[in-house]
């Protein structure tokens, strides 16, 4: 390839990664992150050198593209992220590298990541991985940005890290949609899984409840009172047009998309009672799926489609069941608490998250889809509630309200590692995780 048409290349995408030196180790996962009793995994990242010394780059930007690469790490829950100032052994210019990996191993270091950046026309970067155990080297990978930002080069170093390691790409590339409930009303935002991007996604200033995501990432569906009444509206994400997609008479309420888009979960009223219903989108046709005196909401579609988990308080209190997808075989998983609310189901399978009440608080929990194996995720002063996976099935958001403060927190699938995405003096609720967004 000549070089018109490397810059060509480089100047279509934001960032690029160009394969080095690359061990054919890398379709082995070294961390096994389901594993019972996962702890975190310790990793030195060192700071950036400057490659081109007669090419200087600006003040503190080999420090800044290091600690950017140790946030986007951090927000996996997954690394232990060292302090340099542990480090028995500096760095050297020049590749490669002669690493005294006895030194890492002294510290603690499992993992250790060195890299170089150059500042020019465009913005290069060039990061290495090593396993300090074995003293090899398990990546050795180039980035270009035309855009001269460090931030992109080391989104994309922290995802092949975590590809190396764990073999999943994570959750870097996602957002979280939520709401905000203030005096003039409620309306949807949405936010990058890193903190940044925030966006106001609709415009109702009215009740607006139960985002939720397609899983191919074009629409958002919701619960919206603009007109006075529930209705829901299906949200174009790409042109920000909204058409109603279910105004009957009485409640019209959000579930969620099938796993193939085409599909919306409902609750309605239309019928006498509060049933859950399935609407084909293409045909705007609906099928309810069930037939009882009791209230049944929430209704959650598993990964493959073939179940659906929904709340109902047929057993006298609200509960978690669980049905077949045409509506059959419905029975009941949660047993535990006499209010159990706001199932979602994990995309890896097996597991269903919920918030449940707990020594009078509400608190997030998680249960196989046979009913066993229940865990508290959350045991604070705080009310947690609306608890939504991750694309990776590794993370769950949820809403926390304490003391008048509002926060939009992420919690590990393990129950390790809580951090707190967004905060406001307004209330924050039903948090919904988009899918990998292109």
């Amino acid at each position: 390839m000549d070089k018109k048409n490397i810059v060509k290349i480089l100047i279509l995408f934001v960032f690029l990664a160009i394969c080095g030196t690359c061990s054919t180790a890398l379709a082995k996962v070294y961390i096994d992150i389901d594993a019972p009793g996962f702890q975190q995994f310790p990793i030195a990242v060192c700071d950036f050198q400057n490659k081109n010394p007669a090419t200087p780059t600006s003040s503190g930007l080999h420090s800044t593209i290091t600690d950017e690469i140790k946030n986007y790490l951090d927000m996996t829950g997954l690394f232990k992220i060292l302090d340099k100032r542990s480090f028995l052994e500096g760095v050297e210019p020049g590749y490669p590298e002669k690493i005294r990996f006895q030194e890492w191993t002294a510290i603690g270091a499992d993992f250790l990541v060195r890299g170089d950046l150059t500042q020019g026309k465009d913005m290069l970067a060039e990061a290495r991985l090593y396993d300090v155990a074995r003293g090899e080297m398990l990546f050795n990978k180039r980035y270009a940005n035309p855009g001269g930002e460090t931030k992109p080069l080391a989104l994309a170093i922290a995802r092949d890290i975590l590809i190396a390691l764990t073999g999943d790409a994570g959750d870097f590339n996602t957002k979280v949609a939520f709401i905000i409930k203030r005096k003039s009303g409620s309306d949807i935002y949405s936010m990058n899984y890193d903190a940044s991007g925030m966006n106001n996604l609709t415009g109702h200033q009215s009740i607006v409840t139960s985002p939720r995501w397609s899983p191919d990432g074009q629409y958002l569906a919701f619960t919206s009172y603009k007109n006075g009444r529930p209705q829901v509206y299906l949200r174009n994400l790409k042109t920000g047009s909204e058409r109603t997609v279910a105004s009957f008479e009485g409640l019209n309420l959000c579930g969620s998309f099938s796993p193939d888009s085409k599909k919306l979960l409902l609750t309605l009223s239309k019928d006498g009672n509060e049933d859950i219903y399935v609407l084909d989108i293409s045909t705007m046709q609906i099928k309810r799926l069930t037939n009882s005196y009791s209230i049944d909401v929430s209704p959650t579609w598993s990964p493959d489609g073939q179940k659906i988990a929904f709340v109902s308080n047929r057993s006298g209190s609200p509960q978690i069941f669980v049905m077949n997808a045409d509506g059959s075989g419905e029975r009941r998983i949660t047993f535990h608490g006499k209010y159990n609310t706001s199932p979602s189901w994990s995309p890896r399978g097996g597991k269903i998250a919920y918030e449940g009440l707990a020594g009078g608080r509400y608190q997030i929990f998680t249960v196989d889809e046979g009913g066993g194996s229940v865990m508290q995720m959350t045991s604070d002063n705080a009310d947690n509630e609306y608890p939504s996976w991750s694309p990776s099935g590794r993370q769950i958001v949820f809403s926390s309200r304490q003391g008048g403060r509002s926060r939009i927190c992420i919690i590990n699938a393990n129950g390790m590692k809580t951090r707190v995405l967004f905060e406001s003096a307004n209330h924050l609720v039903m948090p919904s995780w988009s899918p990998s967004l292109k």
